[in-house]
């Protein structure tokens, strides 16, 4: 019988809850690595028992967890994430230059066809590979030296490197978003990149062909149409249709065009959710109200989903990577808040419903269909 398992990052640790399929009942098991940051946890597409989780503190540092049994048991990995040919420069908050420096791993990204081989998102912006499983890593140095890199400035996050996605019809395609660096593109297994921001626009920037800059908080794609983005920015929500060459405002009628995670329908290329947050400093729902919006024409056009969600005194966030789906036909649609809920909905939206609440505030969401 088919089901799922949701991975669920933490400020405090892992937790890893399961179902059958018709997710009405669940299991919680954690926490694991208690005390310990989990910025991410994923799973393999191609073994779904191997797991990888990003585990870190500010004073113990940056560790790497692996497991093969599907969540039972972990082992550390290797760790060693350095600037591979001199760290550089790139610029403070304040406009001068700073010496790069790495703090954590934001984001871990498996092969979709090879278990050994997962990438990792750094901050400060580096992109990692490992091809033996986690027991060593190769930063990608071209996107770092990128030539507009010395002039790359963080956000309020951080100068974190938080998407990656793999294109799943040309492998030697790679997608990554920097905050606030902007989106950039491989077409050669990351051997060299280009910024894909044609089409954003963004407050502070006077320059409206600026190559660079703009606070991207998450990209989506659907597998069947790689080259159709969508993309919640710090403020408005965006659509490619050309692989990211160029973009085009779909916020349409949203209460707020801020946010932090959108997500792609794993049957429907054109429906897609956001969850929109009140502004760029209060980081709640406005009114008070938690609501999941849906287009299902690409954008522009959005409905609330509200059924079983809060909708008075309701001041958590959705950060940008506690948004996910699963791939089973009556598709599940997840999130996690900073308030330690995380909620499911069986149906595409329709309904939801917390699997678990009084978590601590939730990083990261995933999911695994299991066959």
């Amino acid at each position: 019988m088919s089901g799922v398992r949701v991975l669920v990052g933490t400020r405090k640790g892992a937790f890893i809850l399961t179902s059958d399929g018709e997710r009405a009942e669940w299991q919680v098991d954690g926490p694991h690595f208690g005390g310990w940051e989990v910025y991410h946890v994923a799973g393999s597409p191609a073994d779904p028992d191997r797991l990888y989780a990003s585990q870190s503190t500010s004073w113990f540092g940056q560790l790497v967890q692996r497991s093969d049994d599907g969540g039972r048991t972990w082992h550390q990995v290797d760790h060693d994430f350095g600037y591979e040919g001199g760290a550089g420069e790139h610029l403070w908050y304040d406009g001068t230059p700073k010496p790069w420096e790495f703090t954590r791993i934001w984001h871990l990204e498996p092969s979709p066809s090879d278990p050994d081989t997962v990438y990792a998102g750094a901050q400060d912006a580096a992109l990692y590979r490992s091809t033996d499983g986690g027991a060593s890593w190769q930063e990608l140095t071209a996107l770092r030296k990128h030539t507009s890199g010395p002039g790359w400035q963080p956000g309020a996050g951080g100068l974190c490197l938080h998407t990656i996605i793999l294109d799943p019809r040309d492998p030697a395609r790679i997608f990554t978003a920097i905050s606030a660096a902007g989106a950039f593109r491989s077409d050669d297994h990351g051997q060299s990149w280009r910024p894909i921001n044609r089409g954003l626009r963004s407050a502070g920037i006077p320059d409206p062909e600026a190559e660079v800059g703009h606070c991207v908080h998450r990209i989506a794609q659907h597998p069947a149409r790689p080259e159709v983005l969508f993309m919640q920015k710090h403020w408005d929500v965006m659509r490619s249709d050309d692989a990211g060459d160029s973009w085009r405002e779909i916020s349409g009628d949203l209460p707020s065009d801020f946010g932090f995670p959108i997500a792609v329908h794993p049957h429907e290329p054109e429906t897609i959710y956001v969850v929109p947050i009140h502004s760029d400093s209060e980081h709640y729902p406005p009114e008070g109200k938690l609501r999941v919006y849906r287009s299902r024409s690409g954008g522009d056009e959005w409905e609330a989903l509200t059924d079983g969600l809060p909708q008075r005194d309701c001041y958590v966030n959705v950060l940008r990577d506690a948004m996910a789906v699963d791939s089973l036909d009556d598709a599940g649609i997840y999130f996690g808040t900073t308030g330690g809920q995380v909620y499911a909905s069986a149906d595409s939206g329709e309904h939801w419903a917390p699997i678990v609440r009084d978590l601590p505030p939730v990083y990261s969401v995933e999911v695994q269909t299991l066959r």
